[in-house]
């Protein structure tokens, strides 16, 4: 994010093909249609708010594109943080995450807007120092983005549950039970190979078929979503004792882990054929695989143990990429969201911001 010399606002997101710009007067006409709080405190987006900036940004009403909701949720954030001060900016956001896949793209949007606006704004210190890859803001201010980036991400989904925002600005691990989320204090990072099945899913409708199952078989759904809270106790246990005395046996038990949860996820019917032959084509490299999202196509992970030979990593991807599939080889349990000196970051990155 830069400042601009013309009056105006842009936003450039060129993974979708987007560019919009606006005059600061037009959009300093909206603020008295906004409840700002004088104490900068995160609003949650009324309809009538929302109204209010479909038409002027030209959207139909119930425009659903990707496109509409990053362009509002952008527009939300900058009116209800900046305020009256109203900046002169050009904002560039690039992602090597897939859209519509289950990996919190928009979360990880949400949270990049609001940190850069807040500290664009002084609402929050400026973290950056050059001596160091990413600098990290206080925890109150990791706070307040989080509860800013939970806004947008309300704009995007309408009544997320904000765990993916969460996690995009703490990072690291986080427990998310009954509407609580925790964060884990410590734990290892994993190497992981992500997959996308290129299969388009519908969370809300994958989420209204477990509840239907539920309704009609009780007895039977219960003791299975009683056993899947049961593994994820079991998972943090294992995560916690493997930061103080991490064995190659903490990897069998993830791996047991996995498993089950799988099986239990296809019982509830969030699985897929995908998903299937995502497991399967893993499963006979000898690694193990299970969805992660809501299911029902979407993305998977493949648990890679430190002792995994490089060259049956390369042969399982090379199988899943000729299933249709896209793969990459990330970590689970990285930083949250931070401010990167510009000599950190990697050529094809400042290749994409410098080209847009």
């Amino acid at each position: 994010m830069r400042p601009c010399s013309n009056d105006t606002v842009l936003i450039n997101l060129p993974n979708i093909n987007t560019k919009r710009s606006w005059g600061i007067s037009d959009l300093q006409s909206l603020l008295p249609a906004f409840q700002l709080d004088s104490a900068h405190e995160p609003t949650s987006p009324s309809p009538e708010s929302l109204h209010i900036l479909k038409t002027f940004a030209g959207f139909a009403e119930g425009s659903t594109d990707t496109e509409s909701l990053a362009v509002l949720a952008f527009l939300y954030l900058y009116l209800c943080i900046c305020g009256k001060d109203s900046p002169c900016i050009e904002m560039t956001v690039w992602s090597q995450l897939p859209t519509g896949a289950g990996l919190g793209s928009s979360a990880a949007y949400s949270v990049c807007v609001a940190a850069s606006l807040l500290t664009f704004c002084g609402r929050i210190a400026d973290p950056g120092n050059e001596s160091t890859e990413a600098s990290r803001w206080t925890k109150p201010e990791l706070d307040l983005i989080n509860r800013w980036a939970f806004q947008g991400e309300k704009v995007i989904h309408g009544n997320p549950s904000g765990v993916d925002n969460a996690v995009a600005t703490w990072g690291g691990v986080l427990r998310y039970q009954s509407g609580t989320i925790t964060p884990l204090d410590r734990v290892p990072k994993l190497q992981i190979v992500l997959t996308n099945t290129r299969v388009p899913r519908s969370t809300k409708i994958l989420v209204a078929g477990v509840k239907d199952k539920l309704l009609k078989f009780p007895s039977i759904m219960e003791p299975v979503l009683e056993s899947i809270d049961a593994v994820s106790q079991e998972c943090q246990r294992v995560l916690e004792d493997m930061v103080t005395d991490m064995s190659m046996d903490h990897y069998f038990v993830l791996e047991e882990l996995i498993d089950i949860n799988q099986h239990h996820l296809n019982v509830i019917g969030v699985g897929h054929p995908s998903l299937d032959k995502l497991c399967q084509v893993t499963a006979s490299h000898g690694l193990h695989s299970k969805l992660t999202g809501s299911g029902g196509g979407g993305c998977a992970i493949t648990l890679l143990r430190p002792d995994v030979d490089p060259t049956v990593v390369k042969a399982a991807k090379q199988e899943l990429t000729d299933c249709g599939f896209m793969c990459w080889e990330t970590i689970i349990g990285g930083l949250g969201v931070s401010a990167h000196s510009p000599s950190s970051l990697t050529d094809s990155v400042l290749e994409a911001l410098k080209s847009n």
